[in-house]
């Protein structure tokens, strides 16, 4: 979690918030490229057995996301307890939202207002506008078949700091 709360760090002082800036955030840092360019840079970054993404969406928006945890299906395709594995991540989840409270950067974090999306997309959340940005860490399972993962994002539209 360390390499993440210092990456938070890192990318909470780039204005404005770009794929390119972070790409070289991660590099300095020394995370490994996955060699997943996307318009000449690279997205995908691992550390310390973390992975993380950066995307740029329509409009401009930009978001860092990190996998701390991931608890995929097992050997049938299915998991056995797909309940138990939701209590797992949300035990994650809990452990890891001390880190970022107390991180740093903590007395700029401003509790956010959950929407109905965020109550759609995470099974659990912990969410808050860093210096004009928007920081969520949760689990989530976005389809059936995928994996069950606590992730840390944090998203900058056009124009936020």
């Amino acid at each position: 979690m360390a390499a993440v709360i210092a990456m938070l760090g890192e990318l909470r002082g780039l204005a404005p918030l770009t794929a390119e800036g972070a790409a070289a955030r991660f590099s300095a840092r020394g995370w490994a490229p996955g060699g997943k360019l996307r318009d000449g840079v690279e997205t995908s970054w691992d550390k310390d057995g973390v992975g993380a993404w950066i995307r740029t969406f329509g409009g401009g928006t930009v978001r860092v996301s990190f996998a701390v945890w991931i608890r995929d299906v097992d050997a049938s395709g299915y998991f056995d307890d797909l309940e138990a594995v939701y209590g797992e991540g949300e035990r994650v989840l809990a452990g890891l939202l001390p880190g970022i409270e107390r991180s740093s950067f903590a007395g700029r974090l401003v509790e956010a207002e959950r929407t109905a999306e965020d109550e759609d997309e995470f099974i659990a959340l912990g969410k808050w506008i860093l210096d004009g940005r928007t920081l969520t860490a949760g689990v989530v399972q976005h389809d059936t078949d995928l994996p069950v993962m606590v992730v840390v994002a944090l998203e900058a539209a056009p124009g936020a700091a």
